[in-house]
């Protein structure tokens, strides 16, 4: 570990970086932590990796020796020199300066699998923590040519990520995360794990993307429409919060169609099973003239 945390401070004092809080960057040093996640990603050369805010590049000169291709996607000009710098001479190293949430990904992959050794793609990435919620839900809802996701992310929200949907951690995007993919757990991770320490706990996280959905549905944007509603008042039940939002156009006609379910007026959206929500949508969908 101390190998990693010299070079970090090499790197940073030789370029004259400091962390960019703004971005979200806190450079990973704990060798323990990237053996874990090289590992837990089942990198093979027949493997195209796309690493989402590589930072100093720790983690990428590890990706690059067990991947076929990385594609490192970094919204800083000046990390992107320095990783260009680091790397240049891997013929299996691409860097592109680009906001990811405005990122094509999906070209990216098609693009790399014209290549004839590469055959699957993988995110494995550490990233940073402040728009972890609309990368991951980009990557899931954009139905990626993806194997995997691993990723660092905040405990907290690796939490409700990797719950089971019904478990009172859960939340809109617990449903989302199961819908698409099987989650787990992979390692906890201290915040001396960094240059600088971060104020939270982190937690690497694998999403294992599924071959078809968890449940089938009559429309899948209705569904999410559904449970998105139902979590804006979280304090509420169910039947409040659908009738608030409209969903529910009146609050006896969500009473029956709770009866219908078989499920209790006053139960609330996190008691919900991933197939409570698929037969609500689905009943509501047949009767969206109501």
């Amino acid at each position: 570990m101390q190998n990693i945390i010299e070079e970090t401070k090499f790197l940073m004092k030789k370029y004259n970086i400091k962390a960019n809080k703004n971005l979200g960057q806190n450079f990973l040093i704990n060798m323990d932590v990237i053996n874990e996640i090289i590992d837990c990603s089942n990198i093979t050369k027949n493997d195209l990796v796309i690493e989402i805010g590589p930072g100093l590049g720790i983690l990428t000169s590890f990706l690059l020796e067990k991947a076929g291709k990385v594609i490192c996607i970094e919204l800083d000009p000046k990390m992107v020199s320095i990783l260009n710098d680091r790397f240049y001479l891997y013929d299996n190293f691409q860097v592109l300066n680009l906001d990811v949430l405005k990122t094509n990904i999906s070209e990216l992959i098609s693009e790399a699998k014209k290549f004839k050794n590469i055959q699957s793609a993988k995110i494995v990435s550490n990233l940073p923590y402040y728009i972890t919620t609309p990368i991951i839900m980009k990557l899931l809802e954009e139905k990626l040519d993806l194997e995997s996701i691993t990723v660092m992310i905040q405990k907290e929200v690796a939490d409700r990520l990797t719950c089971i949907p019904g478990d009172k951690n859960c939340g809109a995007i617990t449903y989302t995360v199961y819908y698409y993919s099987v989650a787990e757990k992979i390692l906890e991770v201290p915040n001396t794990s960094f240059i600088p320490e971060p104020d939270v706990t982190s937690e690497v996280i694998k999403l294992n993307i599924r071959t078809s959905p968890a449940i089938l549905v009559k429309n899948e944007s209705f569904l999410f429409k559904v449970i998105k509603n139902s979590f804006m008042q979280r304090r509420k039940t169910l039947l409040n919060s659908l009738t608030n939002s409209k969903i529910f156009p009146s609050k006896d006609f969500g009473i029956k169609v709770l009866n219908d379910l078989n499920l209790p007026k006053n139960i609330r959206a996190e008691n919900l099973t991933i197939n409570d929500f698929g037969r609500l949508s689905d009943l509501l969908y047949d009767n969206l003239d109501y």
